[in-house]
């Protein structure tokens, strides 16, 4: 079956069959919701929690733009909850959907577009394009789009293996993908007085404050993700009297839900990011923070399992409480001009004002980021701006030496 689109009305109408590009064998009935189905199926018992989030809502963003010509569903909220909630969550289907939910669910068997309607550059794009918007029809973030579309080649691997394709459909399909800018921006990042600041009105605030100002100074003295400083334990810290000490780092600690983990809880532990299971990440910590995190553990102590961070019950440090803590310290102490230009919005600027202060105070590139946990090719991406800093530092030190050797050389030739 062939859909071709009709460009007066954006719409797909049936054309007669012919053998579709790329395919090798006829797929069947299988339509693209079985495959999405039975692919998360396969690979749910090798995926962490947050991984299959992820993937559920792709699918569920996905799924209802391949459909035959001319189908709707009158309630998309609705049909796109039953597909996240519960035809994409295997940890779900041990239960009968909700009513609502099995009519959608009914609806979109009924409807979902055959596998071979994939190999069809028009319905591919209707797909991609549905990608990049919200279900309330507004642009969405452009790095979600990749990352949904990135789920969307995924399955389509499938059948290629499977002998359906020669070939995955969108490795020859044109389509643009919304850009992305990963570079930091300079303005959003704090210079060391900015941050001096912002740590000592985290540490003045009343309740969880002063046990997070450790928690926010690891982000920015060794650079750390909120995850592996939610992750950081007692016997991963050198922390002498005096002089540099050390955070050997060695996991995280993600939200993942308590729908889409295999025990119900609502965290996970994992690896570093992108590292094998026992990798480590050693970072060097300078001798003021060294003081910081001992007053910590003088003053708090740590959990049973050891870990420096923990909220009230003694359970993992949420997201949303240290967001909180963090807004409000900005609020206290940046200017209006400072708060309007977006300086250190994030928590995760602290990172990015660590590694940038490691690159202006001239620390290799190739150090900084095996500090920070990253290959040096996303080092260079997301720093150029404060890379040219660096290298204008380098040619300074170069000239400079140059000029050294040429008065060396002058005064060898005068004797």
């Amino acid at each position: 079956m062939i859909l071709v689109e009709n460009p007066s009305t954006r719409s797909f109408a049936v054309a007669q069959d012919r053998p579709t590009r790329g395919q090798r064998r006829e797929v069947g009935k299988s339509s693209w919701y079985d495959l999405a189905h039975e692919y998360l199926d396969q690979r749910w018992d090798r995926t962490p929690g947050n991984t299959r989030r992820t993937l559920a809502d792709a699918f569920a963003t996905i799924t209802p733009a391949l459909v035959l010509p001319g189908a709707t569903y009158s309630e998309p909220r609705s049909l796109r909850r039953a597909l996240y909630s519960w035809a994409f969550n295997k940890n779900a289907w041990g239960e009968e959907p909700k009513e609502e939910w099995r009519r959608a669910l009914d609806w979109m068997k009924r409807n979902s577009l055959p596998v071979s309607a994939l190999a069809e550059a028009d319905v591919l794009r209707h797909a991609l394009d549905a990608l990049c918007r919200k279900l309330d029809g507004k642009k969405a973030a452009a790095k979600t789009a990749r990352r949904k579309r990135a789920a969307l080649n995924e399955v389509l691997n499938s059948p290629v293996e499977k002998g359906y394709f020669a070939e995955n459909p969108l490795n020859s399909l044109r389509w643009n993908a919304p850009a992305v800018n990963e570079e930091v921006d300079p303005a959003a990042v704090p210079n060391p007085a900015q941050v001096t600041r912002l740590l000592a009105a985290v540490a003045q605030q009343r309740g969880r404050g002063p046990h997070l100002e450790a928690f926010f100074g690891c982000m920015y003295y060794a650079a750390m993700r909120p995850a592996e400083a939610i992750h950081l334990r007692l016997e991963q810290c050198h922390l002498p009297e005096t002089g540099w000490g050390m955070l050997n780092l060695s996991g995280v600690v993600v939200t993942a839900g308590k729908d889409w983990t295999d025990d119900g809880a609502v965290h996970e532990v994992h690896s570093l990011k992108r590292r094998a299971a026992t990798a480590t990440r050693p970072v060097p910590i300078p001798p003021r923070f060294v003081r910081v995190l001992r007053a910590h553990i003088d003053r708090f102590g740590v959990a049973p399992d050891g870990r420096l961070f923990r909220n009230q019950a003694g359970n993992y440090v949420d997201p949303a409480a240290y967001g909180t803590t963090w807004a409000r310290a900005r609020e206290y102490v940046l200017t209006r001009m400072e708060l309007t230009s977006g300086l250190a919005k994030r928590p995760y600027d602290l990172r990015h004002a660590g590694i940038s202060f490691w690159l202006y105070s001239g620390v290799d590139p190739a150090e900084c980021a095996r500090r920070a946990g990253q290959s040096i090719e996303v080092l260079f991406r997301h720093y150029a701006k404060f890379l040219d800093g660096v290298r204008e530092q380098a040619n300074r030190l170069i000239e400079q030496s140059m000029e050294e050797w040429d008065r060396v050389s002058r005064g060898e030739a005068a004797r």
